[in-house]
């Protein structure tokens, strides 16, 4: 009995997968094409910073000082001169700086090249990093036991409370060397019902009992390690704020460790500014004034070094503050014009309305790691103002210095206040000029190893390495349009070895389906069959590969930071479009330049 043959037509693909193909092509080289022109030095000046000139005179009074202007841009948040020398950028600055009135606003940056009509299409260049583009890098240490020692101080004052409303007397509530808090209660009765209320109010608190009848109270090492993490994480919001503040819009701000935050700034040369906003712990507080020898006050230094005693707890902090602007008070001087939050408001509404005649003080904190490397706290008063009616969310204080200060005050206010100190403890700066030899560099490289791979496989598979080497391109096209294409994605020089490594990968994918397909060549198999079952046998090798190494680059983007997340990141993507491209754009290439020479059916 004869059986039926059962035809099957080999390699074809339908029309819609070379659709696919040439969109995603198109796509991938219009989102990689800014990246070639390059990039242009150029200046940003915020709109708040208070120019005085339109673009015609600002492009008139900068080529009258023989500074060579490509471009001015100007809209309602900013304006950008763009140059054409780069080494103009500082003389430009410098004279800028004559015309504004806030050079806080000012910052040295660098604008893409490429013609406006690709730029209106949505596309930007890849964003370098810090050892491509030159600029500052800071790592910063952020404080946690004074936000451990805020905890234990409202605790303390918690307990205290409740004893004097409970009229316990004779009970002590301290903190000893080891930061526990210890709590000596005069009865025993006294001692239950107040573990009771720390059990109640506290309940992140463990209690122990102590020999003397007494009970020991600290912050549970889970709930600390919540505080840490939670700090930690306002600290990197609030300095990506600060940054933002800065007109620094390609800043990488990261955890880095326990306790430690890494802030890269590309393309800042001149880091002075951005060291003393980035590590400046500027907090404002609002205190009411209490009467000399007060047994509930303490003492702050005075704006003339006097002491002025307040209450021990402020009447609102400067996590309220949402706005904070410089400007002149109605006597001239400078002032900076608070605005709060709806509960900072309602508080300060609160207070001032049951205060009008008294006075209210002013401080202001700020951080300081001395000689020794510990971090040391100064506050001080800087005005002492009597209510004359009413606050709401809107008020000004005066005494924060010339108008240059006050400006200073209102940017880190607007920014936000830290809730823990940090400190600078490292600070690199990279050179333009380094960052454009480490360009030259790391992509000669690139193009060295790319040739030597193209020659190479046009050599060895012949008529077939052609197509391996179009793939290559296709690859390396696609790939650079990805990170031109993805939110937050930076190249950086590892970054360049893993698109070196990648060029190896991508062609160790079309070796390996070239190499099945000479074996069934060998086992007698036509052209046409060979490819097809070459390319199916193939693929689930080649799957596995690449599967294991996307673990590794998983693995090290999630735990590495800076130059080791960019060269995770170029390797992960490069699995993916060398994947795409050596299976599945090849196997069209063959299909469509070979497919008239093997177009037959098989039987099976």
């Amino acid at each position: 009995m004869r059986k039926q043959a059962n035809n099957k037509q080999l390699n074809r693909y339908s029309a819609w997968k070379y659709i696919v193909l040439v969109v995603t092509f198109i796509i991938m080289a219009f989102s990689a094409l800014p990246t070639l022109y390059g990039e242009d030095a150029a200046i940003q000046i915020g709109a708040s910073a208070g120019l005085s000139l339109t673009s015609q005179q600002l492009h008139q009074v900068l080529t009258e000082r023989g500074i060579d202007v490509k471009a001015i841009e100007q809209n309602e948040d900013k304006t950008l001169v763009i140059l054409n020398d780069k080494n103009q950028q500082n003389q430009a600055k410098a004279l800028l700086l004559e015309n504004v009135e806030d050079g806080a606003k000012l910052t040295l940056t660098l604008s893409a090249a490429a013609p406006d009509w690709l730029l209106s299409l949505g596309v930007k260049p890849i964003k370098l990093g810090l050892d491509l583009r030159g600029g500052v890098q800071f790592l910063l240490d952020v404080e946690i036991e004074p936000v451990y020692q805020l905890q234990y101080d409202a605790f303390i004052d918690g307990v205290r409370q409740f004893a004097r409303q409970q009229k316990m007397t004779g009970i002590t509530v301290r903190q000893n060397s080891d930061l526990n808090v210890v709590i000596t209660p005069s009865e025993g009765a006294d001692k239950d019902i107040i573990s009771e209320f720390i059990a109640t109010n506290y309940p992140s608190w463990q209690v122990s009992n102590l020999d003397n009848s007494g009970l020991k109270a600290d912050i549970r090492s889970d709930e600390k390690v919540k505080i840490r993490d939670v700090t930690v994480k306002q600290n990197l919001q609030i300095m990506r704020t600060r940054i933002e503040e800065l007109g620094i819009t390609e800043a990488v701000v990261q955890r880095q460790g326990e306790h430690r935050i890494r802030i890269e700034l590309p393309g800042v040369q001149d880091p002075a500014l951005a060291k003393n906003v980035i590590g400046a712990t500027a907090s404002l507080a609002f205190y009411e004034v209490k009467s000399p020898g007060s047994i509930n006050a303490k003492i702050l230094k005075g704006p003339s070094e006097s002491p002025v005693y307040v209450a021990r707890r402020p009447v609102l902090g400067g996590e309220h503050i949402i706005d904070a602007r410089a400007g002149l008070g109605e006597m001239g001087l400078p002032e900076v014009v608070i605005h709060l939050d709806r509960a900072g408001g309602r508080m300060m509404s609160d207070f001032s309305r049951d205060n009008i005649g008294q006075p209210m003080a002013t401080s202001y904190s700020e951080y300081t790691r001395d000689t020794k490397g510990k971090v040391r706290q100064t506050t001080e008063v800087i005005s002492v103002a009597t209510i004359q009616s009413q606050l709401g969310d809107r008020f000004s204080i005066t005494g924060a210095g010339d108008y240059a200060e006050a400006q200073q005050l209102a940017l880190l206010l607007r920014a936000g206040s830290m809730t823990a100190p940090v400190t600078i403890v490292e600070e690199r700066t990279i050179g333009p000029s380094l960052g454009a030899e480490n360009i030259t560099n790391g992509f000669s490289a690139l193009a060295l190893g790319m040739a030597m791979t193209l020659v190479f496989m046009g050599l060895w598979y012949r008529r077939l390495g052609w197509v391996a080497n179009v793939a290559l391109i296709a690859n390396m096209v696609i790939l650079f349009g990805l990170l031109a294409l993805i939110p937050g994605a930076v190249l950086t020089l590892p970054g360049i070895a893993g698109l070196v490594l990648t060029v190896g990968m991508a062609v160790d994918t079309n070796v390996l389906i070239f190499e099945r397909i000479r074996d069934k060549l060998a086992e007698g198999r036509g052209f046409a069959h060979a490819i097809d079952k070459g390319f199916d046998s193939a693929v689930t090798t080649i799957f596995d590969a690449n599967f294991t190494t996307m673990i590794t680059a998983v693995v090290l983007y999630s735990i590495g930071n800076g130059p080791i997340q960019g060269f995770a990141l170029t390797l992960g993507l490069g699995l993916l479009t060398s994947m795409f491209t050596g299976i599945f754009a090849s196997r069209a290439i063959i299909n469509l330049v070979y497919g008239h020479n093997f177009s037959r059916e098989v039987k099976v």
